[in-house]
């Protein structure tokens, strides 16, 4: 479980490709200080397992699953990442609930000025559309935004001078390819509203019955 909030930009060193897992060292300052094998890190947003660590890197395994349904199947020793560490229950929880399952990947359609901000402008597709609402919360490569808007087709999120110095965002150009991830509260919500009992589905009569609101 992570928040959303970055932590640094590590660099990829080196990516050896097995025939069923990946491996990922990445060269860091700050994610390794109390790092142990078998946790689990997000880079861009996708949770790794940490396998090995040194004083300066960290290798992550990443299955096949893992890499063709989000960016990691696109990157190259030197590209930059987002790395955050997970959630403590000691944290504060800064961004939002994240969970580094990727959910599908978006393409930045525009970038525009406002003011010191800028509204990216992404694709989504038609499955995940409804899930991003707006003044809610997305994941873009682990970063957690707010929705400015959103329709069918895609949203916008607006992101402050900060949050672009401090991740790989600040590097984004129309066409890059994001990881993306939908809220987890609207995903659960999604699924009872859409899941048949009795061919009636999750109604308010059925919420009331349970003891939820009446």
């Amino acid at each position: 479980m992570f928040t959303g909030i970055v932590e640094e930009i590590g660099r990829i060193e080196r990516i050896d490709k097995n025939p069923r897992l990946t491996h990922l060292v990445v060269a860091v300052k700050k994610v390794n200080e109390d790092v142990n094998v078998g946790d689990s890190i997000a880079l861009n947003g996708t949770c790794l397992t940490v396998v090995s660590f040194n004083s300066s890197s960290v290798t992550f395994e990443a299955m096949d699953e893992t890499m063709e349904r989000s960016t990691l199947k696109f990157r190259k020793a030197g590209d930059s990442v987002n790395l955050e560490r997970a959630l403590t229950l000691s944290s504060r929880l800064g961004g939002h609930i994240v969970t580094g399952h990727v959910d599908e990947v978006g393409r930045i359609l525009s970038i525009a000025d406002d003011g010191d901000a800028k509204v990216y402008r992404l694709s989504i597709s038609g499955k995940n559309a409804p899930l991003v609402v707006e003044k809610g919360s997305v994941a873009i490569d682990g970063v957690s935004l707010t929705v400015v808007s959103s329709d069918s087709t895609g949203f916008s999120v607006s992101v402050l001078p900060y949050t672009r110095k401090e991740s790989i965002i600040g590097g984004y150009t129309a066409g890059s390819l994001v990881n993306i991830e939908t809220d987890v509260i609207g995903k659960y919500v999604s699924s009872l509203m859409n899941k048949n009992s009795n061919n009636e589905g999750l109604t308010l009569e059925k919420l009331i019955r349970s003891g939820f609101g009446g």
